[in-house]
């Protein structure tokens, strides 16, 4: 389970925090959160902390899991108790985590979906005390991201800010149910942003935060000083087993996406611009002439082919074109650029800054739903003859994997030869096919050398013979 960041702070950090408010121009002193203690005004987070915390749940779900007793499956219990050969128990596992009301009005609540996932459950209990039973609206696993629902009234809420605003420094406020121990607030600063290729979701573009995260945490609220919703947290880096202060919260910036999503369609629908790319290399710099000048560094993501009638190809870019910002956002590499159209919705422009032959371009583009192409199995060869094939292209991909059959009709030559509703097909001989072109191509060229298709049925591999 991926958990929430925590820190608690001394009196050296409140000494030095004091310190530099009152010393610099950077910030006054008016301007940080004061309380009265004994008659004095004093700085303190304590007003953020009761503007938001009411806000910030806890979050109980509940699996029901078959368990097998081995002292029942014992042959001795068996024979003297005449007990049946399948003795299963039925046990009620609960699990913890937080999450964070954003509309009081319809009752919504962002959470993680690993604090979610596979549950048959889920309560929601308040500060106040109320506890809920939730309805999942719809979550998302590539980015950890669900959305809750609850009926209820006079529910608090907190604002959600614009986290692209954050810089790096920025004091920040972590709160959540660490441990079950209940509502525990912590703090930190944002030690850096954009994080990516951590391989813990499929889409990345963390807050890194120098709070803590322990179990319990997950789904919780990362504040700025204003009382806003900056981030959800979500997961941390720890190498030895423990905090080493490195956590990671997702900004608002794409939560807010993905909520809106939830929201209208009950899941995420992502599409493409129909580009593919690569990490730019000193070596590829230099084959595509972009200069020093153009480009301070050797970074960014290079187009390295485009498709047809394609978005990317309606509006102009070209392969070569070297990626360096995408709507504001630095592109360093191949997994910039793809978190950027994959954490776009439907329909949304992304404003690309690109270096073609050393000029600095801008290019607006539109992100389309993914086409997927269908063909008969007849067109493409006899043996898939009463076959429907679609290719195989994952929910956030813009590549095929494979060719699913999505109908095989009765006595049809495909179904003689064995094919199935359902089946993968993936190869065929000793060679990968990963879409409908592909095969079409291999047919038409070796049409006489077919031995087997190479197929996918559940989790089995297999190979269907022609004859």
């Amino acid at each position: 389970m991926l958990y929430i960041p925590r820190i608690k702070l001394s009196s050296l950090f409140f000494s030095a925090l004091i310190t530099l408010i009152s010393s610099t121009n950077l910030v006054l002193a008016n301007d940080f959160p004061h309380r009265l203690i004994e008659g004095k005004s004093q700085p303190s987070l304590a007003p953020i902390i009761e503007q938001t915390a009411p806000a910030v749940v806890n979050i109980a779900t509940y699996t029901l899991k078959k368990a097998y007793n081995p002292l029942l499956q014992s042959p001795f219990f068996q024979h003297f108790f005449s007990l049946p050969d399948e003795l299963e128990e039925t046990r009620r596992m609960q699990s913890a985590g937080s999450g964070v009301i954003v509309d009081s009005e319809n009752g919504y609540v962002l959470t993680n979906h690993h604090v979610i996932a596979n549950s048959d459950e889920i309560e929601v209990k308040l500060q106040d005390g109320r506890h809920f039973n939730a309805t999942l609206i719809g979550s998302d696993e590539k980015v950890d991201i669900a959305l809750l629902k609850i009926e209820a009234d006079h529910l608090p809420a907190v604002a959600i800010a614009d986290s692209s605003q954050l810089a790096v420094g920025d004091f920040v406020l972590a709160i959540g149910n660490p441990f079950g121990l209940g509502q525990t607030v912590t703090s930190g600063i944002v030690s850096a942003l954009g994080r990516n290729g951590l391989g813990i979701q499929g889409y990345e573009d963390f807050i890194q935060t120098d709070a803590s995260i322990n179990p319990g945490n997950s789904g919780g609220a990362l504040i700025d000083l204003n009382g806003r919703l900056v981030g959800i947290n979500s997961a941390i880096i720890a190498p030895a087993g423990g905090n080493v202060g490195i956590g990671f919260a997702i900004p608002t910036e794409v939560t807010s996406a993905i909520m809106s999503q939830l929201i209208t369609y009950g899941e995420v629908r992502r599409g493409g611009i129909g580009a593919r790319f690569q990490d730019l290399s000193p070596e590829l710099a230099e084959a595509f002439s972009i200069t020093n000048s153009a480009l301070p560094t050797y970074q960014g993501a290079i187009i390295s082919s485009i498709a047809k009638n394609s978005a990317a190809e309606d509006a102009g870019l070209q392969a070569g074109d070297v990626i360096i910002s995408a709507n504001g956002r630095r592109i360093t590499n191949t997994i910039d650029i793809q978190n950027r159209i994959g954490l776009s919705s439907i329909g949304k422009t992304l404003s690309l800054e690109l270096i073609r032959l050393g000029e600095r371009l801008t290019i607006k583009t539109e992100i389309r739903p993914i086409p997927i192409p269908e063909a008969e199995g007849q067109s493409i060869s006899i043996y898939l003859s009463g076959t429907q094939l679609k290719d195989l292209i994952l929910s956030d991909q813009e590549e095929a994997v494979g060719i699913i059959l999505e109908s095989v009709q009765a006595r049809s030559n495909a179904a003689k030869l064995g094919f199935e509703k359902g089946d993968i097909i993936f190869g065929v001989n000793r060679t990968r096919i990963r879409n409908i072109k592909q095969l079409k191509n291999y047919i038409v060229s070796r049409s006489r050398t077919i031995q087997a298709f190479r197929i996918r049925r559940g989790y089995e591999d297999l190979m269907v013979y022609v004859r």
